[in-house]
């Protein structure tokens, strides 16, 4: 059957910008499911979406005006529900086959099969392909319905009397089968072939000859990019235009700035502005996060410093920018004297003195003040301290990190907080260092918030590791200690993130400091019943655990190795990753199935064994050939690997032990380990567990076995 490309466009009033990408991606894939569902698209039709601020498209390939009409079958019922004694229709079988159409003279041409179970009847017919009027209707239903608007608004038709609901009023709603108008509705819209081009720079009413036509003509005479991929694009490639021209270092443009602006502009272009260089002594992250969040602005760098010049871009082109780009930098001249006026202000405190407003500030009913959170902090830092010699070695460290605990959070009392408070943390490192304090404890109060997100950094020095890690382990430990855990996908003190914080300053900062003790030093600062304790020590442990084990599953491992990891090491994590990628490296040797197979084994035996099993092997009681093979195999190769897992040298600590696959097979293949003889079995058990004991140090290896 002959195919045409269709288009269907929606032209309403501006949609929210945040979420106009994810709207345009929505509307174009159910659009074009729906139609593949009912077989009005063809095996190589592909769909293109298109969205601005005052559209959703979508232009699909190759669709069909009918669909191809196909053979059914209809499983109605049993045969003895269906067929009396006689073999005739019962009334239950007349009325399904009029449900469906048929009538009583269809009884003869049912089809009987067995299901495995028993007889069924079945009807045959031929089903007749939806046209691409009712198909599109219903493509069209569905993708509206299905969109992920934020939150709808109800708006009355022109006709004064009807209402519909949706995220924007819509005005036109158009439909093309290549140059054929498709006759449907939507919003109380009928389908047309005309549309609207830019409020301002279009010619005027566009007629679209074919579907086809398109994205050139809003291009052409509509000065609209439909493409929201492509105006992103060229946004990006604008502001490296100017960048280049006014031999800038840089320009600060974040992928959601960009995503937000996009969804701003129908006809993008840039412009550049500039601010009075008096706002530069106010901290540049005050200065990018108001010109970024409140106006949309790109700002401009040298050498990695902000400069008082930044870009803007436009939804109108003209040959005088001269309003465009006074209008914003008077528009954006009083927000940064906001943010200078703070800064001022907060300058006139001490962080000190700021502090001390803390026991004012609630953090939880049931956890009390940012004060008692302060003196709580300031407890784990110095059970965290005594942990590790790492830490303790540096006879300045506590009285630094006792500071900065104290001084961490004053900065939530400041203006300029009050006004951002993504900058907390920010702020205290630059009222830290204007009260003289010190780079070591500055930092450390900035740093205390991190890792805040995935890919973020971590403290820059150890008083901001140890007080990073008393920050999370307060939160983790006190709100478990309440009862506030996360439950499925709901976490609102976003306690995932901050186990995943702990785990990644463990490993990565390269702390031999055991889970559980930074845990049991954490809880002796809440109210929790002894007998309580050691069972939140495990469930806290098991959680962070939890967060590890997916993580890592994000960075591509496998669910085995990580599980034969984690299994043999929930205490000290800073080797982890190194113990992965040895396991990853063992997996892919040829020996590695059956040793993991055998450590099952090996492993499932030592289980059932009743009492301690006997550490050393007596070589005298070593009678059969497979038994003294593997002893001597496991007496040149332990030593090996032991020599290469003290070193460091995880991988080839693994890989030593693919030489005990022949000897671990003969012996299991030729020895009864629980012989008659209550001697000989006690040996060949303990010759097992030392072979347990050498194949496990880095990993549990019968994770691995299938």
């Amino acid at each position: 059957m002959a195919t045409q490309n269709l288009l269907v466009e929606l032209l309403v009033e501006e949609l929210p910008p945040k979420a106009l990408n994810k709207l345009g991606g929505a509307f174009s894939a159910v659009l074009f499911e729906s139609l593949k569902t009912q077989g009005l698209t063809a095996d190589n039709s592909a769909v293109t979406a298109f969205a601005t601020p005052r559209r959703l498209a979508a232009h699909i390939t190759n669709v069909a005006s009918k669909a191809v009409d196909k053979q059914v079958a209809q499983k109605l019922m049993p045969a003895s529900v269906g067929l009396d004694a006689s073999g005739n229709a019962t009334p239950a079988l007349i009325k399904r086959l009029q449900a469906l159409g048929a009538d009583e003279s269809a009884v003869a041409k049912l089809r009987k099969e067995n299901d495995g179970k028993a007889d069924v009847l079945f009807f045959d017919a031929m089903q007749t392909g939806a046209t691409l009027k009712d198909g599109l209707q219903a493509s069209l239903d569905a993708a509206l319905g299905a969109l992920p608007i934020p939150k709808v608004m109800t708006y009355q038709l022109a006709d004064g009397w009807e209402s519909v609901n949706f995220v924007r009023p819509a005005h036109k709603l158009v439909a093309l089968h290549g140059e054929t108008i498709v006759p449907v509705t939507a919003l109380g819209l009928a389908s047309g072939n005309t549309t609207q081009g830019h409020r301002f720079l279009s010619k005027g009413k566009i007629t679209l000859p074919n579907a086809d036509s398109y994205e050139g003509l809003l291009h052409s005479e509509g000065k609209v990019i439909a493409s929201f991929d492509k105006r992103k694009a060229l946004i990006e490639k604008l502001l490296e235009e100017k960048r280049i021209s006014r031999e800038s270092d840089g320009v600060i443009k974040p992928d959601s700035l960009l995503e937000e602006v996009t969804a701003l502009v129908e006809w993008p272009v840039v412009y550049e502005c500039h601010f009075d260089k008096e706002f530069l002594e106010v901290p540049e992250e005050c200065l990018i996060l108001t010109m970024q969040t409140n106006q949309k602005y790109f700002p401009c760098t040298i050498s990695d410093a902000l400069t008082n010049r930044f870009l803007i871009v436009s939804n109108i082109e003209t040959e005088d920018s001269s309003a465009i780009v006074g209008g914003n930098e008077r528009v954006v001249r009083p927000r940064l004297a906001d943010a200078k006026f703070f800064f001022d202000q907060d300058r006139k405190k001490t962080l000190l003195l700021m502090s001390y407003g803390l026991d004012k500030v609630i953090y939880h009913n049931a956890l009390g003040s940012q004060r008692d959170r302060v003196e709580r902090v300031q407890k784990i830092t110095s059970s965290i301290i005594s942990l590790s010699s790492y830490f303790s070695a540096d006879k300045h460290l506590e009285a630094n990190v006792d500071l900065a605990a104290k001084l961490a959070k004053a900065d939530l009392l400041s203006d300029m907080v009050g006004e951002f408070p993504e900058l907390q943390g920010i702020m205290g490192r630059y009222y830290t260092q204007h009260a003289d304090f010190g780079d070591e404890i500055a930092f450390a109060i900035e740093d205390h918030y991190k890792p805040r997100f995935a890919g973020d950094g971590l403290p820059r020095n150890k008083t901001g590791v140890i007080l990073a890690l008393a920050d999370k382990l307060e939160t983790l430990v006190g709100l478990f200690s309440i009862g506030e855990k996360p439950t499925g996908d709901k976490d609102p003190f976003a306690l995932r993130r901050h186990a995943l914080g702990i785990i990644r300053i463990l490993i990565e900062c390269q702390l031999s400091v055991s889970l559980s003790d930074l845990i049991r030093g954490a809880l002796q600062q809440f109210d929790v019943e002894a007998t309580d304790r050691s069972n939140m020590i495990e469930s806290i442990k098991y959680f962070c655990l939890d967060r590890l084990q997916a993580n890592l599953r994000e960075q591509s491992f496998t669910a085995q190795e990580v599980e034969a990891v984690l299994t043999r090491n929930t205490e000290f994590l800073r080797n982890t990753p190194k113990y992965l990628e040895a396991v990853r490296a063992f997996s892919t040797l040829p020996e590695a199935p059956a040793l993991a197979a055998a450590n099952k084994r090996v492993g499932n035996i030592l289980k059932k064994v009743e009492g301690e099993v006997k550490a050393e092997v007596k070589t005298n009681l070593l009678t059969e050939p497979a038994e003294i093979a593997l002893n001597e195999a496991l007496s040149e190769v332990k030593p090996q690997a032991d020599k290469l897992f003290e070193s460091g040298d995880y991988t080839n600590s693994l890989k030593a032990l693919a030489a005990l696959k022949a000897p671990v097979d003969d012996f299991f293949d030729n020895v009864m380990v629980n012989a008659d003889d209550v001697n000989l079995k006690n040996n060949r058990l303990a010759l097992l567990n030392q072979l347990h004991q050498a194949m496990n140090r880095v990993a549990d290896l019968s994770k691995l076995a299938s």
